[in-house]
């Protein structure tokens, strides 16, 4: 019988722990939360210190009572809950649930899950941090109070299914004021004027600058004076001052949790929830073909971009025996994290650094490789050797007026022997000399409009979110999945901008409740969470300050908001039940076709977008769908008469290799055959 009991939530990280722990050891899941308030009422009692009322998670009966027993032929129990305050919170919720002795319970915590990591937490076991607790049950109860008093008055003056949220509700804001400004925003004129300029052979743009100062060109007229000037002078444009120098290109600091899901949206594509969803993997641990379960990467929410004594080695090791010397950065890389980090765990990065991507490619989904890929490219590249850049700034004179020509030569890699965020171009200039007389072919020049702001991309979304300290790393991507649900916000071109929904709650919050959607507030609110949790100030204070004054404004907007009506968006789709036009609605998957004669015509169904590609296997249309949680995927019209489905979108070109379809894969084009490893 096995002597100690350890508990994690998730099976997965069950399975990679088994293989670090010997036969004296059970491992046990919980499976995520087993407790929560309940669903029906606020179950906070705020005249009784904000007592919370926990209930067990509806269908969690049969994991509590597998763990009661395993509990009851333990001599000690673990609690290995993931290492953060959610995870802190979780193992007090299995403490409480399973009434656990304090005598025989102990809480350990890895940033990794390796062998000697794990085994180092069973030696370093500690007593459950009851501040690390109570500053996420202020987050908790926090949010329910805003959620549980606002989301009624919703329901009442606009719609039922609505809801407002503590954090969520600053998110639409910052999108709805973006695009605000996006409306408001008066372009103006301006103008760029480029010279194709040769020297022997060699042909390079110089840009205009001005005379002795900038000039800038907000006009034709403008710009059309110094074209009457060139006209003129064409053949005296000489070189003046040439700057020749030397720029170095730092490597980026390894991943947190916000710069992983900026980066991956970036490069891969990858929605925030989703970058979540496939690091967990790679922590919990995935099956190596020659190794079973392994945990691939450090803990993944973190604001920290410091690393430890161990992992730094190991990447020297592998970048001295891989690259050579020259390549490793001349001493240890600090980096600094930002001012209000909490710190408390190491940047994302590989458990071991021998284990390259390539190696362990065919253990991986295609999803589990790519990211793997990147927080392995990010990691290693941190603690390597600067590029060098040759450059050259060129002054070129033609009467008063001035034009300037820079390139840049990379010299050296460095760390872009591994990691590339963006394709590095070399950009070369002639080899001039202060007094070489250069040959003029045309000018360029080039109408502008100064453009508004840009709509926030997923990417662009975190980082101000981040910037501003709205909500923490682990919390965005479960902000914009509940904002994109809720239908307040949707997508173009891969750029949130606001609903009507959206507009209308955010202006009822914005004139109602201005302190719940405040930056200033909110971010405020994140440093108190800090400090409850750094045992600083008691949490119960903090929702008494929120509480009250907050519970006086929302009885008064209850009194003071009339009910406003939203009208629903009109469709040229004829309700082929009773003929009316049907409208467009949201519901909980989000937007669906309606008829407006409901309740004597209840006809309901999804909106089919069409796409320009006509099924390969029988030439009728192609629909768009989407799955429960928001993925897209492709059918054929005719289904299920015709089984076309792909989850890649198809494309009216065959493979040159094999004959199949072309599908769209990311950026590129691949066949659609798995055993065709045609790209394009």
């Amino acid at each position: 019988m096995a002597k100690y009991l350890v508990i994690v939530e998730s099976p997965a990280k069950a399975k990679t722990l088994k293989k670090f722990l010997g036969s004296n050891y059970k491992i046990a899941a919980s499976v995520g939360h087993v407790r929560d308030l309940p669903k029906s009422y606020l179950g906070i009692d705020v005249d009784n210190n904000f007592a919370m009322k926990y209930i067990t998670i509806r269908g969690k009966k049969d994991v509590i009572n597998n763990l009661k027993k395993e509990v009851k032929s333990a001599d000690l129990v673990y609690l290995a809950t993931d290492p953060d305050r959610e995870g802190e919170a979780i193992a007090w919720h299995l403490f409480e649930l399973l009434h656990l002795d304090p005598k025989k319970t102990k809480r350990i915590t890895f940033n990794e899950i390796t062998k000697t990591v794990v085994r180092n937490s069973i030696k370093n076991a500690r007593d459950i941090n009851m501040n690390l607790v109570n500053a996420q049950q202020a987050r908790r109860a926090l949010d329910r109070i805003v959620g549980y008093k606002i989301s009624p008055i919703l329901w009442h003056k606009i719609r039922s299914g609505l809801s407002a949220g503590r954090v969520q509700s600053v998110a639409v804001k910052l999108i709805c004021d973006r695009e605000k400004e996006r409306t408001e925003f008066v372009p103006e004129e301006y103008w760029s004027l480029d010279v194709a300029l040769k020297f022997n052979r060699e042909k390079f743009i110089a840009k205009f600058y001005g005379d002795s100062k900038k000039i800038e060109l907000k006009s034709k007229e403008d710009t059309d004076k110094i074209l009457d000037f060139i006209e003129k002078n064409k053949d005296n444009f000489i070189v003046g001052e040439v700057k020749n120098g030397l720029r170095v290109g730092k490597p980026y600091p390894p991943f947190t949790t916000s710069t992983l899901q900026q980066e991956a949206a970036k490069l891969l594509g990858f929605a925030t929830n989703k970058t979540m969803r496939v690091a967990q993997q790679l922590y919990e641990g995935v099956k190596i073909d020659s190794e079973g379960m392994v945990g691939l990467i450090s803990y993944i929410r973190t604001d920290s971009v410091r690393i430890s004594d161990e992992a730094y080695m190991q990447a020297k090791d592998f970048i001295l025996e891989k690259f050579g010397e020259k390549y490793l950065a001349s001493s240890r890389p600090v980096y600094k994290s930002k001012s209000n980090a909490q710190d408390a765990h190491e940047a994302i990065r590989p458990t071991y650094s021998s284990r390259t991507p390539e190696s362990i490619k065919s253990s991986l989904t295609p999803e589990q490789f790519k990211l793997y890929k990147l927080i392995w490219q990010r990691f290693i590249a941190s603690q390597m050797s600067p590029a060098n850049y040759d450059t050259k700034a060129v002054k070129i004179l033609n009467g008063d007026y001035v034009f300037k020509s820079t390139g840049s030569v990379l010299k050296f890699q460095g760390y872009l022997a591994v990691y590339e965020s963006e394709k590095t171009k070399n950009d070369e200039i002639p080899n001039l000399e202060e007094g070489n007389k250069l040959k003029f072919e045309k000018s360029i020049p080039e109408q502008h409009f100064t453009q508004p702001p840009a709509r926030f991309t997923e990417a662009m979304l975190v980082k101000t979110l981040e910037e501003l300290g709205i909500g923490r790393p682990s919390t965005y991507a479960a902000i914009i999945t509940n904002i994109k649900q809720r239908g307040y916000v949707d997508k173009e071109n891969k750029a949130f901008y606001p609903t009507e929904l959206g507009e209308t709650v955010n202006q009822l919050l914005c004139e109602n409740f201005n302190q719940i959607v405040s930056i200033n507030f909110t971010s405020d609110m994140e440093l108190s969470l800090d400090k409850v949790e750094d045992g600083i100030i008691n949490w119960i204070s903090v929702l008494r300050d929120f509480y009250f004054p907050f519970d006086k404004t929302v009885q008064i907007a209850e009194s003071k908001i009339d009910k406003i009506k939203i009208r629903d968006e009109p469709t040229d789709v004829i309700c082929e039940k009773c003929g009316r036009n049907m409208v467009i609605k949201i519901g909980r998957y989000g937007k669906f076709l309606a008829c407006p004669g409901f309740p004597d015509c209840k006809n309901a169904k999804p909106i089919l977008q069409e796409i320009d590609t006509k099924c390969p296997k029988c030439g009728s249309k192609i629909y768009i769908k989407k799955t429960r949680k928001g993925k897209n995927y492709y059918v054929c019209e005719k289904n299920p008469k015709c089984d076309f489905i792909s989850w890649n979108k198809p494309l009216d070109e065959k493979c040159p290799k094999c004959g199949s379809f072309m599908v769209e894969k990311g950026k590129k084009k691949a066949c659609s055959n798995e055993n065709c490893s045609y790209k394009n």
